[in-house]
This record gives C-alpha cells, structure tokens and sequence, in this order.
C-alpha cells in the first residue's frame, strides 16, 4: 500500500503530464484528494513571501486590507501608485461607491477641490494588456474560457493571454484591484481605484488597467454597506468609509508589516490544488463538475509560519 507522501508525488506527477488534468478525477477509482490534503503536504519551497516593495496596506477604521501589485502588468500605473502612496495622497479619501455583488471604489468626492500633487499624474496611457517576455513563467488552465483564447496564472496572479498576439492580461477575478477611469481610455492613474467584489466582471476585461490583488481582508470590503445611489455610489458623505492611508510594505518597518505567504503557481502542489477545486473530493460531494474557470481557482494564501 503506498504512503500518503508517495500517493500525492504520483498524482502530482500524473496531473502535471496529463493533456486534461480533468480527466485523473474523472476516474472512480481515483482517490479524492482535497485543497486541504494538498496544503497539509506542501513544502517550504512551495510557498513564496510577498515582495513589501509591491505590497500595500490599506488601513480601514476596522482593520488592514492587504494588496499585493502585480508589477509585470501595470508597471507605470503601479509606479504612480507609489508616488501618490509616499505624497500621502490617500490620506482620508473615502470610499465613495459601493456597489453590490461588483464593486468597492475610493477616490476624492465629487465636488471637492482636487488634492495637490507633487510627482505623481493624474492621468496616464492605459496598460490593459502587456507583451509577454519570452521567459514568462505561465501556468495555463486546460480548462475552457468565453473571454480569453487561454486562461492560468503567473506568480500567484489570474492572467488571459492571446496566443496569436502574444499578449496577456490580469483578468476581473474577486479581489481584482483597478484603476479607476472616464470615457477616456487614458483617464486613469490611482487616483481612483476599486476592488471587485462580486460575481467577476470579465467583461471589463482589457476595458481597464488592472493592478494587482487582495490577498487578506476582503471581508472589509466586502461587509461595507452599499451605496443607494445610481451604480452603488453613497447619496451623501455621512455615507462614507474613510480610509486612514494606504501605505507601502516597504516603507514600515518589519515589525508593522503583515507577514504573508502566497502559494507558488508553478508547482506541483498548486497543480493538486487546482485538480482539487476542478473536481472536489471529501464525502459531501456527490458530482464533480469536472471543470474550473480561472477566477474560481482559489491561490491559497497563509501566514509565514514563525521560525
């Protein structure tokens, strides 16, 4: 009889060289492995720490939302973010829409007088889609998409890409962090930003300039309560969450900073994973879908574990 480790190393092994992962957990005979037996097994060197120069804090009056930029895909936006960040401009900007089953947004209120900037811009050329570099480091779903040729991750990211232009995109998963704009494409540039929070919206996918993720506190945003207005804006500012700031890992520190892992999407563990959430196992259910699209694959994150 083979020992637990042996079995995860086989179906690792199977799930990586199968054309259709799918198709391992479409066998009866093929044991039930869960999202939680693949964690309980995983290594060191299957997680990664979040880097504090593309991670920021957004500090809420009831706590911490962590956000991690995902640098390779906005790297203009997300160098403006930083400059805004380090001016202090998100000091008390409230979050001004809350719009069920889609969005939280903040920015300044309609009507007050734009706050002063000293570097960073208040509008930039839109980054929807990017070049992918030969060498990049792409994990693709086998898995169907409606909105994109091929759908998988990148370094713990959702991503789309079109093969026959060679270009990618971070796609409107939960969690999805974007900037803010008007009717004109280059409107944008952090001085608005939302975080999705419903149902993913993939249809505003190339539409916007995504920037990065949540990776702890959703349910701070998600628990706001929503805006009556038109599209889920507050009627009034006594409606308002203010944000205290938003500030860079990098420049606390160690000790203020939250210390998160993220798991590696280029493992063999994350492959089990993503099997594990395409058909799961355990005794409560009866049918496995034997599919997954990508923002329903959840990228585990846990706290880096004390030394």
């Amino acid at each position: 009889m083979l020992k637990k480790q042996q079995l995860f190393s086989l179906l690792a092994s199977a799930i990586l060289a199968s054309a259709s992962s799918s198709a391992i957990a479409s066998n009866p005979a093929a044991p039930k492995v869960t999202v939680a037996d693949w964690l309980a097994q995983s290594s060191a060197a299957d997680w990664r720490e979040l880097d504090a120069d593309n991670t920021l804090y957004l500090q809420l009056p009831t706590g911490r939302v962590v956000i991690e930029l995902a640098n390779d895909f906005a790297p203009k936006h997300i160098s403006n973010i930083k400059a805004l960040v380090r001016e202090g401009f998100y000091q008390n900007i409230p979050i001004v829409r809350v719009q069920d089953n889609y969005v939280v947004q903040w920015n300044e209120p309609d009507g007050a007088a734009p706050k002063p900037l000293k570097h960073a811009s208040r509008s930039l050329a839109a980054e929807f889609t990017v070049q992918l570099p030969a060498n990049f480091a792409f994990t693709p779903l086998a898995d169907r998409d409606g909105y994109a040729p091929q759908t998988g991750h990148v370094n713990g990211f959702a991503m789309a890409i079109d093969p026959n232009t060679n270009h990618g995109w971070l796609t409107h998963c939960y969690g999805a962090v974007g900037i803010g704009r008007g009717n004109d494409a280059n409107s944008g540039s952090g001085t608005a930003m939302y975080v999705v929070t419903g149902h993913a919206p993939r249809h505003l996918d190339r539409n916007i300039t995504l920037v990065g993720t949540v990776r702890q506190g959703m349910e701070l945003l998600s628990s706001l309560p929503r805006g009556q207005g038109a599209m889920g804006f507050y009627a009034s500012a006594d409606q308002y969450t203010v944000i205290q700031d938003i500030a860079l890992a990098a420049d606390l520190p160690p000790a203020q900073r939250t210390a998160l892992q993220v798991l590696r999407t280029d493992t063999a563990t994350f492959a089990g994973v993503v099997e594990a959430q395409r058909n799961r196992g355990g005794d409560w259910y009866q049918q496995p879908a034997g599919y997954i699209e990508v923002c329903n694959v959840r990228v585990p994150v846990r706290e880096t574990p004390v030394q």
